[in-house]
């Protein structure tokens, strides 16, 4: 037995143990003892993102459009204490959900990321259900992204109409995503080097603004006083929780490049860890500058005429006489798009990437050319994207709000599976007679965190459509903001009994294939010994030709 499972070479690329369903596929390779071939369209995802680019990626992801303009209505809904309430707790919340996902992508850095932690740490069909929710999470916000970029380029010239805008941005993140990830690395690095720098200044401005040293007036804290702290008690807190998760959505997206940096043992502990200093200083302290440049109940945070005009940024430096503030912050407001926009097409093709090569979509979707460019899958969640141009017909503008409005609850359900795979994860490490404390990056106040973050992403998966339950109730709003649940849920039972999945087990769950924090000597060997417990399970292949078979195929899908 351990001369045969010596002759598989190259167990680093092998999946989960427990998925022993596959069988050998079409394309695969005849003979059990041959690698597959590797075509030109097959090369692997390369590994080329450096510790900078992880670093404002990481920023980056978390300073949109939704923080420069839905903040507004945020304010708006809640009073200024209000706003620094709900947004300090959700961001507690990210806090933690981080720190777990940081415990998992370090030391298992892989393209799938959580996606492949589900399938390998709790349930395949749990993988299969989360992989196309996420999916369709972030081709709906790049739809919403191409809206907003027309919309925002339509305040300098309405001489373009919105469609043409839509076009050619359409084609200029198309080409842009085919570059290759080194080039959407350094996008990404200068785009948010901008935002940093734009918010930076604002916050100095803001300073200035409220102290007198701009203005006619010194502003302080009136507004606290007049219209006052919370526009509606306890109720507007409460109401501007799901805007506050909506618009951390994005944190994890470090979790995703993780499978594509050139260091991800150094990289991602770094840019885990600055994680509660982006949320202290630039979502903290956006709500709490606006609360004190702005009263709640202005207008303008609702009414304005633009997404520029509504944004708090624009209305506090117009209010302080900085005559050029509007152009100046749509400027901003198209580079955020920009970066949301490119990271958002990023992130998509990259979970198609890992659901084509194991199965759980097209295989045709997992395909990538030379360059490590998963060409197919950019393509394909463009094409999908292009909802954004059922936006420009009046008569089909509910139905696109809908299909934006559906995509909503996916960031809670994410998070708490995030959650779930982290605590399944480290109780496995335990079941297997590992320390975790060995681990280089290690979650902090772990379990209290992880299952605080948990209990907090179940409530709000319930609670962010609370509000179609109001005085009247809202039969339209009850399914926009819960269909998505059944949809997912549905999703996970079809691929259970479709594939009959296995729970895993603590003692046969792989915690060894992509290792990053042990020789690669020592995790074969780790993982040969998880998995010959596998070949004696029940549900497992029980002669030496079956665990080949089983290990060769998975080599393949995992390419």
């Amino acid at each position: 037995m351990a001369e045969a499972l010596g002759k598989d070479g190259d167990g680093m690329r092998a999946r989960a143990a427990h998925q022993v369903d596959f069988v050998q596929p079409k394309h695969g390779p005849n003979n059990l003892d041959e690698e597959p071939e590797q075509s030109k369209f097959d090369a692997p995802l390369h590994r080329k993102l450096k510790s900078r680019h992880l670093q404002m990626i990481a920023i980056g992801g978390i300073i949109g459009p939704g923080l420069l303009v839905g903040s507004g209505n945020a304010l708006h809904l809640a009073g200024p204490a209000g706003i620094l309430i709900s947004f300090s707790i959700v961001g507690i919340l990210v806090f933690f959900v981080m720190q777990s996902l940081g415990e998992l992508a370090t030391v298992i850095p892989v393209t799938g990321s959580f996606t492949e932690y589900s399938s390998r740490f709790v349930d395949d069909s749990l993988s299969f259900g989360l992989g196309w929710a996420y999916w369709y999470l972030w081709v709906t916000v790049l739809a919403n992204e191409y809206n907003a970029l027309s919309l925002v380029m339509g305040y300098w010239t309405e001489v373009v109409p919105q469609w043409a805008w839509i076009l050619i941005f359409w084609v200029i993140f198309l080409v842009l995503s085919n570059l290759g990830i080194l080039a959407y690395g350094e996008v990404e690095f200068w785009l948010s080097l901008i935002k940093v720098i734009s918010l930076t200044v604002f916050f100095i401005l803001a300073i200035c603004i409220s102290s007198g040293g701009i203005g006619d007036e010194v502003i302080g804290f009136k507004y606290w006083d007049k219209p006052g702290a919370f526009a509606d008690s306890i109720n507007g807190v409460a109401r501007t929780f799901v805007i506050a998760g909506t618009l951390y959505a994005g944190t994890e997206m470090v979790g995703v490049t993780s499978g594509e940096s050139s260091n991800p043992l150094k990289a991602v502990p770094k840019a885990i860890r600055q994680v509660f200093w982006r949320i202290l200083i630039f979502y903290v302290g956006m709500m709490f500058f606006i609360g004190m440049l702005i009263p709640y109940d202005d207008d303008r945070l609702v009414s304005a005429s633009s997404k520029t005009a509504k944004s708090p940024l624009t209305i506090a430096l117009q209010d302080a006489n900085i005559a050029p503030a509007a152009h100046l912050i749509n400027g901003l407001i198209v580079i955020s798009v920009i970066s949301a926009g490119n990271g958002s097409l990023y992130v998509a093709s990259r979970t198609l990437v890992y659901m084509g090569r194991t199965g759980k979509a097209p295989r045709l979707l997992g395909l990538t050319n030379k360059a490590g460019v998963p060409w197919v899958a950019l393509l394909f969640s463009n094409l999908f994207a292009c909802i954004a141009f059922i936006s420009v017909s009046s008569n089909a503008g509910k139905l696109y709000e809908a299909l934006i409005t559906l995509s909503g609850v996916a960031t809670f359900i994410v998070w708490a599976i995030i959650c779930i795979t982290h605590i399944r994860f480290r109780n496995a490490l335990v079941a297997q007679g590992e320390d975790p404390s060995q681990l280089p990056f290690q979650a902090v106040w772990y379990p209290y965190g992880t299952y605080l973050a948990l209990a907090v992403n179940v409530f709000l998966i319930f609670f962010q459509g609370y509000p179609a339950f109001l005085n009247p109730f809202s039969a339209e709003d009850f399914v926009v903001n819960y269909i998505l649940l059944p949809v997912f849920v549905g999703l996970v039972v079809f691929w259970k009994f479709f594939k009959k999945t296995k729970w895993v087990k603590l003692e046969e769950m792989d915690i060894w294939t992509g290792r990053r924090d042990y020789g690669e000597a020592e995790v074969e060997a780790k993982r040969k010994s998880v998995l010959s417990r596998a070949i004696n399970a029940k549900d497992g292949p029980t002669t030496v030709a079956g665990f080949q078979k089983f290990h060769r195929t998975q080599q393949y899908v995992q390419r």
